[in-house]
């Protein structure tokens, strides 16, 4: 496991270039933070998806989400009325949008059952800078085996890669220091014109409902 520090007061984006070598020269995966918790990545490639999926013990129905610059990363997904107005009232931010996927654009493990695809901005700093490098999203899931509590501190993240060994691997751990606690996002589906709340999150029902359900521009 190889381990890059991020610099505390940001002044530095040197720290992405191992990474993206790590993720595009190695197709390797990722431990990095975010704006909840500590998550696991790659790049949206069937390969690293697979192996990432074997990690986690993901069934074949449950896939990854995507973390994007904005949704001109995802314009190719099929965008209703709701889904802009969520993304231009809550993005960057825990609001993790689920657009249908009719071009099937993007792989399996990135689609679920019904073909969508859950897209996020994240405003967490490192996020943003890395994507910037990649110029690609990247995937995400929560940085703990499926069923186990998500990890907020990077001690818990190395126990958890150093027990995974090469399994997956090779692993890159983006340290980000201890994050504050946090819910995980709001999940809403947009597949379809009627969107359907799929989890409450850090976004609450109070915020989120005038925007869902508002009848104009």
């Amino acid at each position: 496991m190889k381990r890059v520090r991020v610099p505390a007061a940001h002044e530095s984006t040197a720290w992405t270039e191992p990474v993206v070598s790590h993720l595009r020269g190695e197709g390797g995966l990722l431990a990095y933070p975010t704006e909840t918790v500590y998550g696991l990545g790659s790049l949206p490639h069937p390969e690293p998806l697979r192996r990432l999926a074997e990690v986690k013990g993901r069934q074949e129905d449950k896939p990854f989400l995507l973390l994007v610059k904005g949704w001109e990363d995802a314009e190719e997904l099929r965008w209703t009325a709701a889904a802009h107005r969520l993304a231009r009232r809550f993005w960057p931010g825990p609001l993790t949008l689920v657009l249908a996927d009719p071009g099937e654009r993007f792989p399996q493990g990135l689609r679920g059952p019904g073909g969508g695809v859950a897209v996020r901005v994240s405003p967490r700093r490192e996020v943003s800078v890395l994507l910037d490098a990649l110029g690609e999203p990247l995937t995400s899931t929560s940085a703990n085996r499926s069923g186990e509590p998500p990890l907020v501190d990077p001690g818990e993240v190395i126990r958890l890669l150093t027990a995974l060994g090469e399994a997956g691997g090779p692993w890159l751990f983006v340290d980000g220091g201890v994050l504050p606690p946090s819910p995980p996002s709001t999940v809403v589906d947009c597949t379809e014109d009627e969107p359907r709340i799929l989890r409450w999150g850090a976004v609450s029902p109070e915020r989120l409902n005038p925007v869902v359900w508002e009848t104009h521009e």
